[in-house]
């Protein structure tokens, strides 16, 4: 069936696509967001510039719906959770959406990859994680606490997240990490980055895949706003030497290679796989990995069921 029909407002499964970015690398993935905003409010959030500045709310019907648009789709094509709204905010605790849709999709042997900055996947769901075809992707951009408590305010700190990945490696569920972004002035130190990388290393990921901090206009005024002298010389550095790309702002190519090589040559040195998202880079200086996003680390555990509704179908 045409994708074109799955793009329609309300749908919980669509086909993966930042608004038709020339230098998306992902392959073809399904984007599920068991809520819509986000209580993590991190500064440089993109998502925000269509859906707000809200917290996480869960979608109505979830599960009845879920079930309805997995049978749409071949059980063969990863499920990324956690593309625009994250899948493990405080909320679920509560509402238990996410865990509600492992539940539903493990069983039948959907492949799915996991992007969080929560913690929850480790706490409470590696009974489900670790026996599915599922591979994990947290963000951790820093090990600073007080700067990640000023940029990403609602989120676990950075050593909780490593402890995360630690715990889920460690239960044998395939674990890469993203690095992303990297904002100048933030957490652009290269002596940071390199022991950030170790730090990920030793917690047991393979992968990492990085990338710079891309400006849109909302998130660019955020930072202004709430980061005092260092958001000022954050937005100036972006409107003087900015360029479009796509819809963001990027640094020039040169600045942007700067402020990756940290993290590309520490894993190189330390045998991980690593990757970029979106800058466009060529050669295996920069990208060594089966894929950008972590979905070439999704196992095959499970063989997809006829319609990849496992015991749901009977």
């Amino acid at each position: 069936m045409p994708t074109s029909s799955y793009r329609r407002k309300g749908t919980l499964l669509a086909p993966f696509d930042p608004w038709n970015s020339p230098l998306c690398t992902c392959p073809f993935k399904l984007s599920l967001n068991p809520y819509t905003g986000c209580s993590f409010h991190c500064l440089y959030c993109y998502a925000t510039a269509y859906i707000g500045e809200k917290p996480s709310t869960p979608k109505r019907d979830f599960e009845r719906r879920l079930k309805r648009e997995l049978a749409r789709w071949d059980p063969q094509i990863p499920i990324n959770m956690g593309t625009s709204s994250d899948p493990y905010p405080p909320e679920e605790a509560a509402y238990g959406l996410t865990r509600k849709a492992l539940e539903i999709m493990i069983p039948g042997g959907r492949r799915i990859l996991i992007t969080t900055k929560g913690t929850l996947y480790a706490a409470r769901d590696l009974d489900l994680v670790a026996r599915g075809n599922v591979a994990v992707t947290p963000t951790i951009t820093m090990l600073d606490p007080s700067m990640s408590i000023l940029v990403e305010p609602g989120a676990p700190l950075p050593e909780k997240r490593l402890d995360a990945v630690k715990a889920a490696s460690r239960a044998g569920v395939p674990v890469g990490v993203r690095l992303d972004p990297v904002i100048p002035l933030v957490n652009d130190d290269p002596r940071m980055l390199r022991e950030l990388v170790g730090r990920i290393a030793e917690a047991g990921a393979v992968f990492i895949v990085t990338s710079t901090y891309k400006a849109r206009p909302d998130n660019l005024a955020r930072m202004r706003r709430r980061l005092g002298s260092l958001g000022e010389r954050i937005y100036k550095l972006y409107r003087e030497r900015g360029v479009k790309v796509g819809g963001y702002t990027y640094l020039p190519k040169r600045d942007r290679e700067e402020l990756l090589r940290p993290v590309v040559e520490e894993a190189r040195r330390l045998g991980l796989q690593y990757a970029h998202c979106r800058e466009g880079f060529t050669g295996r200086e920069w990208f060594n990995a089966p894929s950008c996003d972590g979905t070439h680390l999704i196992p095959r555990r499970i063989e997809p069921s006829a319609r990849g509704l496992g015991s749901w179908l009977g």
